[in-house]
């Protein structure tokens, strides 16, 4: 097998595709031929050392993989081999096979596309997670998406809409503002052309719901402009800096700030986890769903990845394969 070995975690450029022994199985343990990976923000913070899990040295980055059982030890019950599966952890993904625990694999429905499932349980679910479960999100009410171009944000609009809200996508350019019309949202703003608090000002919109995966300085305009009793969800800071808000506007808003962490969700509510999961799978089986993938490039094309990333240049996801494009 090959894969991409992390060794020194100060930036993608140090990573090396590497020769590497197919691994075997251990108890609670599955072998996965895989077939796509999909690069999401915490990939890039890890292998500079910056997110809050830390793998120990060295490790092969890629959190989020789609592909087909080769292997199983003992113990795995709930996945045979040939079975069509994603995985969702810390990391392994960014190779031609993968060792993934057990309780990481997930198998998918009859009929969903490989590529699809490498880019959705990670966006899809933080985004459910944060609408559905934390946001409490209700039919008819308005939710404001930052940074809606995104990963997240893009699943947070596909989401919301079928959850029966109206949707405002906030976003950096004229062309991410029509990817995330085109997505189904009801009003993209171009914060390059105008100010958060003025369009909204403008359309008289005050939101319910904000999904906030920015963070930095966006976060108070957005949350000044929140409606009454209004949910303001922290999913992320992909602008970099953690944002300080006066906590004398929850008070003036009766407003809640609801963190999100999906990761130590799922690990400590697994019940809950697979009710979300289900919904998804069954809203993505209706068509009402579905991850927008704005660029596939063969699994040797890693660094050209990052770099895309961190320039903030992809729309949707981007995806890493193993099969011919």
């Amino acid at each position: 097998m090959h894969a991409w070995l992390c060794e020194t975690p100060t930036g993608a450029d140090t990573l090396r595709w590497t020769e590497q022994p197919t691994p075997q199985p251990r108890a609670g343990e599955v072998l996965i031929a895989v077939h796509a990976a999909s690069l999401n923000f915490p990939d890039l913070l890890t292998v500079q050392n910056k997110y809050q899990i830390k793998p120990p040295l060295p490790f092969v980055p890629g959190s989020e993989f789609s592909g087909v059982v080769q292997a199983v030890g003992d113990g795995v019950r709930h996945v045979r081999v040939g079975d069509a599966v994603a995985s969702i952890g810390v990391n392994g993904g960014f190779g031609t096979h993968a060792c993934a625990n057990a309780a990481t694999v997930l198998p998918l429905p009859a009929g969903f596309d490989l590529d699809d499932a490498a880019a959705f349980a990670f966006t899809y679910g933080t985004s459910h997670h944060a609408l559905i479960d934390r946001g409490a999100l209700r039919a008819g009410e308005t939710v404001l998406v930052l940074g809606a171009a995104g990963g997240v944000g893009s699943a947070a609009v596909q989401i919301a809409k079928a959850a029966g809200a109206r949707v405002l996508a906030a976003v950096s350019s004229a062309e991410k503002a029509a990817f995330c019309t085109e997505l189904g949202a009801d009003m993209s703003i171009d914060l390059s052309h105008q100010g958060l608090r003025d369009a909204l000002k403008a359309a008289q919109i005050s939101p319910d719901v904000i999904y906030d995966p920015v963070g930095g300085d966006l976060s108070e305009a957005a949350f000044r402009s929140i409606a009454w009793r209004g949910r303001h969800l922290v999913v992320g800071f992909a602008a970099g800096p953690i944002p300080s808000l006066p906590l004398n506007l929850t008070l003036l808003k009766g407003a809640s700030i609801v963190g999100v962490f999906w990761g130590d969700f799922a690990r400590r509510e697994p019940k809950a986890f697979q009710q979300g999961l289900a919904q998804l799978f069954d809203w993505y089986g209706k068509g009402a769903v579905k991850p927008a993938i704005d660029t596939r490039l063969p699994m040797t094309a890693l660094p050209e990845a990052y770099e895309r990333m961190a320039s903030r240049r992809v729309h949707g996801k981007l995806l890493l394969v193993n099969h011919p494009l």
